[in-house]
C-alpha cells in the first residue's frame, strides 16, 4: 500500500520546538547583554512559532476520497484533478547540494511549493504517488 499523507516529521518539529524553548530559557537565564538577549529571544520565539504552525498544518499534503488536500498554516484547500494544471519537480543546486521542490500549479494560477521538510520524504516519492493516483501525468 502506497503512502497517501505527507507532512513534516514529528521528531523534527518537536526538535525545533524544544530548541526554541531552550533558546528562550537561555535568553532569560544566561545572556546578560541586552542586544544578545533580544536577538536570542526573537530566534526562540521564531523557532517555537515555526514548530507550532508546522505541527498545526500536518499533514501538508494528502490524497483523500474528496481530492488532493493541501493544508497550510491558515487554511485547508481541496483540489480535484480538474483543478490541477501541472505537477512537477524543480531541481537546482544550492550551497553545494541538490535541492528538489514539488510544485503543484492550479488552474486558478496558484502555485503550491513543497520542500523535503514540508513532505517528510523526497519529493520524487510524492510525485510518483500523485502520478499513480492520477493527479500528475
Amino acid at each position: 500500500m502506497q503512502q497517501t499523507e505527507w507532512g513534516p516529521r514529528p521528531l523534527g518539529v518537536a526538535g525545533v520546538g524544544i530548541t526554541g524553548i531552550l533558546l528562550g530559557f537561555g535568553a532569560v537565564t544566561l545572556v546578560t547583554d541586552t542586544p544578545g538577549r533580544i536577538l536570542i529571544s526573537v530566534a526562540a520565539v521564531g523557532l517555537f512559532l515555526f514548530a507550532t504552525f508546522s505541527w498545526r498544518a500536518h499533514p501538508k499534503l494528502a490524497i483523500t476520497d474528496d481530492g488532493l488536500v493541501i493544508r497550510g498554516w491558515w487554511r485547508t484547500q481541496t483540489l480535484q484533478q480538474s483543478d490541477i494544471a501541472l505537477v512537477r519537480i524543480t531541481e537546482f543546486r544550492r550551497i553545494g547540494r541538490k535541492v528538489r521542490l514539488l510544485e503543484i500549479d492550479t488552474a486558478e494560477d496558484r502555485l503550491h511549493v513543497f520542500t523535503r521538510w514540508d513532505l517528510g520524504v523526497e519529493p520524487l516519492t510524492v510525485l510518483d504517488a500523485l502520478t499513480a493516483a492520477g493527479y500528475a501525468g
